[in-house]
């Protein structure tokens, strides 16, 4: 069941464009087109409903499809964030408490069942089912913590995307520089780089009076889709490689 990539540094930059490509794309469904996030978020839902089955299909890695998840996830996960933070009225510190709740919850039932939180020992239906189910939740409150960051802690789009990033940086240092568990620090840095993407995305998006860049939800969206279809056909037809450069893994 090799059914996911090789956690390398092209991995993180794929992650980092997809989750970006997320929170923009959920923006522009919701905000830009005036959908509103319940319906988007249905609507986005049954999307990552419809490429997952053909994930669980797929007999191995295939990236076009993999990564058509894991935007997937991102989409769904920035409207439902946005839902549950700004229609039900809870708040980016409460809805991101409780997606932090939620994720511990899934981590520690896939702990239960499998044993393992190592995606590179994924070996069963079940298993592979708490992975994505991990990653839908993980991307949804990377979102909420983005938008903490962004919107409510005074650090505001740039700010928010550096302290991420310094995070990360940390991460990295860790799995180099210490013995900390792999596992650990994959997760870690899976969960860091979607407030970082929704940070950055809120960057690209928002116009230059409230400290962005201007580009808008349209323009961003195209770019970055772009970005990552040239990188999934990179992947598609470069030959697989051992020897590339690795980041946290697990």
């Amino acid at each position: 069941m090799k059914k996911i990539p090789e956690v390398t540094l092209l991995f993180w930059v794929m992650k980092i464009c997809a989750t970006t490509l997320g929170e923009t794309a959920g923006d522009l469904l919701a905000q830009t087109l005036n959908v509103g996030y319940g319906a988007s978020t249905l609507l986005l839902l049954g999307l990552f409903l419809a490429v997952l089955l053909g994930q669980l299909a797929a007999r191995h890695y295939v990236p076009a499809l993999y990564w058509a998840v894991i935007l997937a996830t991102s989409t769904a996960g920035t409207t439902l964030s946005d839902y549950l933070d700004r229609t039900l009225g809870l708040g980016y510190a409460t809805g991101a408490g409780l997606l932090v709740g939620l994720l511990l919850v899934v981590l520690g039932l896939w702990w239960a069942s499998e044993k393992s939180l190592s995606v590179s020992d994924i070996r069963t239906r079940r298993g592979e089912l708490f992975y994505w189910t991990a990653i839908l939740v993980s991307n949804t409150l990377g979102t909420a913590l983005g938008d903490y960051l962004a919107d409510s802690s005074g650090l505001g789009f740039g700010g928010g995307a550096l302290l991420i990033g310094s995070l990360l940086a940390v991460v990295v240092g860790a799995y180099y520089l210490t013995g900390i568990s792999r596992v650990l620090l994959f997760w870690l840095a899976f969960v860091l780089t979607r407030p970082f993407g929704a940070t950055f995305g809120d960057l690209l998006t928002k116009p230059v009076a409230k400290n962005g860049l201007g580009f808008g939800t349209q323009g961003s969206s195209l770019l970055l889709l772009l970005l990552l279809v040239a990188l999934v056909a990179y992947t598609t037809w470069r030959p697989q490689s051992s020897s590339q450069t690795e980041s946290p893994r697990s």
